[in-house]
């Protein structure tokens, strides 16, 4: 499903791989029974490939690690967050399309 760029994300390495990560980081928070989230997955596995380098892109499964989308208030899912070092650039909830994706990627570039 996901592209093979996608990083998995939890509660315990959220910090070092998107908070610190060296370019922006697109986190993608989505649960297995969440309709719109599986819809939005191969486009987030495209953006990952098409942006390899570039930006991280990753998921986060809320039922997983509930602490990080508490943290950041996600009522919820799928919501996409757009990180540029360790700060919110743009933030984003629902299946949306590709292109409002990847201009907010755009922002963070």
């Amino acid at each position: 499903m996901a592209g093979k760029n996608v990083k998995e994300v939890s509660d315990n390495d959220f910090d070092q791989i998107v908070l610190k990560s060296d370019t922006p980081c697109l986190v993608d928070f989505w649960a297995p029974w969440c309709g719109p989230c599986k819809a939005i997955g191969p486009v987030i596995g495209e953006l990952a490939d098409e942006y390899a380098g570039k930006v991280t892109i990753t998921k986060m499964n809320v039922d997983d690690s509930p602490a990080t989308p508490g943290k950041y208030g996600i009522r919820a899912i799928p919501t996409l967050i757009l990180f540029k070092d360790g700060e919110i650039v743009d933030q984003v909830t629902g299946a949306v399309g590709k292109s409002q994706l990847v201009a907010m990627i755009q922002k963070a570039l």
